[in-house]
């Protein structure tokens, strides 16, 4: 997977969604992250390089310092809506370990060490937002409507505007509801 958005998110004040997309496919799993990682995944993203090294930083050269790289990052479980994350570290002897991480801040060390993120196919089953390669359609007249009320199409039809907007927490919602209308069948 691989960022492709930093968003502030509309439904948690001071927090902001980073959006990770598959390599290979058109799933984007939304991941709701405080201001401060977002910040420092963005200035990794960005490649700036603050006058002391800020705590993602300190966190990578100490694991440099040790002998330790970061394989991979695997978005490794989603509880209750949170997400859960595992850094697979590597020793100079070969070696491999895992480290019990916030999504957040395995995030922010991924982009730093320049590995790879992955993400459990659980997870993007569960949380993941599908794009289809349809064009998008008008919007409705009343978006505000229940989503409820509004039919299979126009709903698809409203989650391929609302990610295409960046509007993720929107789009989590009109998935939630095609779920749930999918598992009621």
């Amino acid at each position: 997977m691989h960022i492709v958005a930093i968003a502030n998110s509309e439904s948690q004040p001071n927090s902001f969604v980073v959006v990770l997309k598959e390599e290979d496919g058109t799933r984007r799993l939304p991941v709701v992250i405080g201001g401060f990682e977002a910040q420092a995944i963005a200035i990794a993203i960005e490649s700036i390089q603050p006058n002391r090294p800020l705590t993602h930083d300190l966190f990578k050269n100490a694991l440099v310092a040790l002998g330790v790289q970061l394989q991979e990052v695997i978005v490794s479980e989603l509880k209750e809506g949170v997400f859960y994350a595992m850094l697979v570290c590597v020793k100079e002897n070969g070696e491999i370990f895992e480290l019990d991480a916030r999504t957040s801040d395995a995030i922010a060390l991924a982009v730093r060490f320049g590995c790879p993120i992955y993400a459990n196919a659980a997870i993007l089953d569960e949380a993941g937002i599908a794009l289809e390669e349809a064009p998008v359609t008008p919007r409705l007249s009343n978006p505000e409507a229940s989503l409820d009320s509004i039919n299979y199409d126009k709903l698809l039809e409203m989650l391929e505007d609302a990610l295409g907007k960046e509007e993720y927490e929107r789009a989590a919602e009109i998935r939630d509801e095609l779920k749930r209308r999918t598992h009621d069948k």
